[in-house]
């Protein structure tokens, strides 16, 4: 019974969001109502301890507002320099086809931003560039989200494995005895082993991934509603998948975890552009694209506009070529030489910290450290755009005037949105003795599905992504979790450690602020149902596949028990 009530916020945020259509401006604060009320009355969890994960929620809040206002400012000063317009001249000079630039731009380069910062910053990046470069803004979100699956394990320089993983797991002596048994001699070793075979199970499921977003495209997208105009590029969309996942299992084997999605990106780019340039591995025709603009449905169209004329307002001489992508490589570097952790910038930045420590006494923080988000390089490379553009008065201030605009809009949603998984992830120690709602789920999961359970390993990590929006917070949740239901059932733990990080990641492409954030880039707020209802399918697909290698490996008896 408990299980059924941890799972009641998650089912009022589907019936809402999805079911009903409702905007997350209106779904979210009634589910963070219900997850409130369970922690009170059900967990009976204290007063000052909800309050406590609701300040640290808003805390949160903050930091994704910034990004997305960075992300957007981004967008609207290369708009009213003219930048964008020569971007967008410049990819249809190496594709006019919209499913390869959505391979190139989603697929490639927003795993390359995934793996430099994660944290739903390959969204802030790609779904502005491609309303820029003409998609339709509920296509640019639906496609920015499902690339949050393969790459997502080792974003932000790794961190889901690193940070989450090694959380979730250190410490505990069953992990310890393990580990030792296991040979691996010490515990960096044991992260890279689970890492490597993370990566092994997203080279399997993810290969199909540049795919689907094609199909997603021309079914959803297109003037015919076809899924045949989208298999159609099988060859080239396979080549693109295979650019990445082939250096990104070798790079997670050879080098550990942190620059599988970053290199491998980097090299597929490499790669796939030049044979894109060429037309190689296109079916033959004419480009694929889009209906008119005029015979687009009303439901595609974000409330932000770009006008891809060059001669824009805002820019006082013409932009060349490589002065327009130079403000996306800035953003690429710094986010790259801010994140090593090699490199002493990560330090500096993070030194600049507000925190609220254990807030009423609960043992709850609050931090925030406003140098290293995302948002502040987003922010300065628009200020470098500024003078690199040499843009006049005007278009700065259209510029910064619409991007406050826009950023408003989403912050209704995400302000009940992140205090809800806050209270969700913070409702041990109540008097009724119940462990904290995931944990609570997870053993009804486990409880349920018995010996069956790798199938659904992989769902329940997903689950923990959908609440948590993240990763990260959903392997630092389950991985223990995970491990011991592995020992329990006799099957090889680190592989269900592995099933649990494929599952967080995937658990992205449906994570609700993820969306939130994405579709408030574009003006897509009061969409967001929309964008869950066609991203779901890519979730259960890479959940589903996950569990069912990891059972199949169950019954061929390729899961050894541990020990």
């Amino acid at each position: 019974m408990t299980a059924l009530l941890a799972f009641l916020p998650i089912l009022v945020v589907g019936i809402l969001l999805v079911g009903f259509r409702l905007p997350a401006s209106r779904a979210m604060p009634v589910s963070y109502l219900v997850a409130a009320g369970l922690a009170l009355f059900v967990w009976q969890v204290p007063v000052a301890k909800v309050a406590a994960a609701s300040i640290k929620g808003l805390t949160v809040t903050v930091q994704l507002l910034y990004i997305i206002f960075g992300a957007i400012l981004l967008l609207n000063t290369l708009k009213y320099s003219g930048a964008l317009a020569v971007i967008r001249n410049g990819f249809t000079n190496i594709s006019a086809d919209r499913r390869v630039q959505v391979i190139i731009i989603a697929w490639l380069f927003g795993a390359f931003i995934e793996g430099a910062a994660g944290f739903g910053t390959p969204a802030a990046v790609t779904v502005p560039l491609m309303v820029g470069l003409g998609f339709p803004a509920l296509a640019a979100v639906v496609a920015g989200m499902i690339i949050q699956s393969t790459p997502v394990s080792f974003g932000a320089v790794g961190t889901p494995i690193l940070v989450g993983v090694n959380k979730g797991l250190a410490g505990d002596e069953l992990v310890q005895t393990a580990v030792a048994e296991m040979g691996l001699g010490h515990w960096e070793g044991f992260l890279a082993f689970v890492g490597f075979k993370v990566a092994l199970l997203h080279v399997i499921v993810g290969t199909m991934i540049p795919l689907l977003l094609v199909v997603f495209m021309t079914r959803f997208f297109g003037k015919n509603k076809s899924v045949r105009e989208g298999l159609a590029v099988w060859p080239f969309a396979l080549f693109a998948s295979f650019a990445l996942t082939v250096p990104y299992g070798l790079v997670a084997g050879f080098l550990g975890p942190e620059f599988p999605s970053l290199l491998g990106a980097l090299i597929g780019l490499a790669i796939v552009v030049p044979v894109a340039k060429r037309g190689w591995l296109m079916p033959k025709g004419e480009p694929w694209d889009f209906p008119p603009r005029p015979e687009w449905e009303v439901g595609w169209m974000g409330g932000v506009e770009v006008d891809m004329k060059s001669g824009q307002a805002g820019g006082s001489a013409k932009v060349g070529a490589f002065a327009a992508w130079l403000p996306y490589l800035f953003v690429a570097a710094l986010l790259v030489v801010s994140r090593l952790s090699a490199l002493p910038f990560a330090g500096w930045l993070k030194a600049v910290e507000f925190k609220w420590a254990s807030i009423f006494w609960t043992g709850i923080d609050a931090s925030l450290q406003p140098l290293y988000l995302p948002g502040t390089v987003f922010i300065v490379v628009s200020l470098i755009a500024v003078a690199l553009h040499r843009m006049n008065g005007a278009g700065v201030s259209a510029a910064w005037g619409e991007s406050f605009k826009t950023t408003a809009k989403a912050s209704i949603a995400l302000v009940f949105t992140v205090p809800m998984v806050q209270v969700f992830l913070h409702t041990d120690g109540g008097l009724a003795g119940y462990e904290k709602m995931p944990i609570v789920l997870a053993n009804g999961v486990a409880a349920l599905a018995g010996e069956a359970y790798p199938l659904l390993a992989p769902v329940l990590g997903g689950f923990g992504a959908f609440v948590a929006g993240s990763n990260t917070i959903s392997n630092m949740m389950f991985s223990l979790f995970q491990f011991n239901v592995g020992v329990k059932i006799g099957v090889d733990p680190t592989w269900m450690v592995a099933l649990q990080a494929v599952g967080g990641a995937a658990g992205n492409v449906i994570c609700v602020h993820n969306v939130v954030s994405a579709s408030a880039v574009v003006g897509l707020t009061g969409r967001e149902g929309d964008v869950i209802r066609k991203t779901l399918l890519v979730f259960v697909y890479y959940a589903l596949t996950a569990g069912v290698i990891g059972f199949v490996l169950l019954k061929l008896g390729l899961l050894p028990p541990s020990g």
